[in-house]
Order: C-alpha cells, then structure tokens, then sequence
C-alpha cells in the first residue's frame, strides 16, 4: 500500500510540474517574432507577411544547419536575395530541393538569419527592425510571404513575394517525371492488349 501511495505521489508531482510550469518553447518565441514583424509592417502602412509552408521549411533547414556557428560568424550570413544566392549558407542547395523550391526560378526571396543568445524575442524583433540590413527588406512591400524558424541562438526568417520568381514554385520533380512516364506506358500497353 504503502509503495501504491508512493507511485501516486509521484505521478500526482509529475502531472502538477508539466501543468504548472510554463518552459518558453521555440515556438513560442517564433510566434511572437513574427506577430511583432506584423505589428512594425503594419506601422510603416504595409500589409502583414502571410505564413509560406515553404520558406518556412526552408527557415528551419537552415537554421539547422547554421545553429552551431558562433554569434560572432553572423555577417558570413548577411542576407541576399535568392535560396540559390546566398551560397555562404551550407548546402542551401540542398535545403532549397528538400522543401521543393526551384532555385533556377526562385530569384526574389530573401534570407534573413539572426543570432541573439537564448533567443530573446524583443532582442531577435529589435535586430530585424533596427538593423538597416535586415530592416531595408521589411520595409519593402514587394514582401508578402515569410518562414521563419530558429534552432539555438539563431533564427531564420525567410521573405517571399507574390511574384512567379518569388512564391518558392515547386521544384521540377524527376520523380512525377517518372511516374507520369510509367502511367503514359501503361496506358499504352493496356490500349495495345484490350481485345
């Protein structure tokens, strides 16, 4: 009896911690970034950047990349335009093709990488709008589209436009390249075998 009441304390300790306690998540801090990068677009008259599942996913693959460089090494990382144009990120190549953007045709897109330790959002807020190398291209309106995603000391906000050059289009796929082949094959030697 005596180990039952022991096992229900616990549980009952652990059941009270996770509710009370309150840990500060990433994406927390992400949220509140970027409500704040609405709230400063929305004070110099320009539209609030939507969510791009892309550019998002393109944030976060670097991010992940880039999250044990040190916060001194932030201006190998200045912004460019472009996934394919800023090639001092690692294997941004490799991350444009993961999240499925076409970098032949992606030439109006920015990423916009930060390091501030621990992530404090007003500090991380501070930088994108206070800094003129960041601040330059959210004071542009030709932006409407944004991931943004951190791992570490360092957050990545990625801008897109509205533009055919800015959306992030999907990347030519081999792979539906195949499968359309073999349906295409398929189709043939169907037709050619039906009596």
């Amino acid at each position: 009896m005596a180990c039952f009441n022991l096992n229900l304390l616990l549980l009952a300790s652990l059941c009270a911690f996770l509710f009370l306690s309150n840990p500060a998540h990433c994406s927390d801090k992400v949220d509140s970034v970027l409500k704040g990068i609405n709230s400063y677009r929305q004070t110099k008259n320009l539209a609030p950047l939507n969510k791009n599942d892309k550019a998002s996913c393109l944030a976060d693959e670097v991010a992940e990349e880039i999250q044990n460089t040190p916060c001194e090494k932030v201006t190998q990382y200045y912004p460019t335009s472009g996934p394919g144009g800023n090639l001092r990120i690692p294997n941004l190549l490799r991350h444009a093709d993961k999240c499925d953007i076409n970098v032949n045709t992606t030439t109006d897109g920015v990423i916009l990488p930060v390091c501030v330790p621990k992530l404090e959002p007003t500090v991380v807020l501070s930088k994108y709008t206070h800094t003129d190398i960041y601040a330059k291209f959210l004071n542009n309106s030709k932006y409407t589209g944004v991931g943004l995603n951190s791992e570490d000391d360092w957050m990545v906000l990625v801008l897109t436009t509205n533009t055919t050059t800015g959306t992030f289009s999907a990347a030519t796929s081999l792979h539906g390249n195949v499968v359309w082949k073999a349906l295409l094959f398929l189709m043939i030697l169907i037709i050619n075998f039906i009596p």
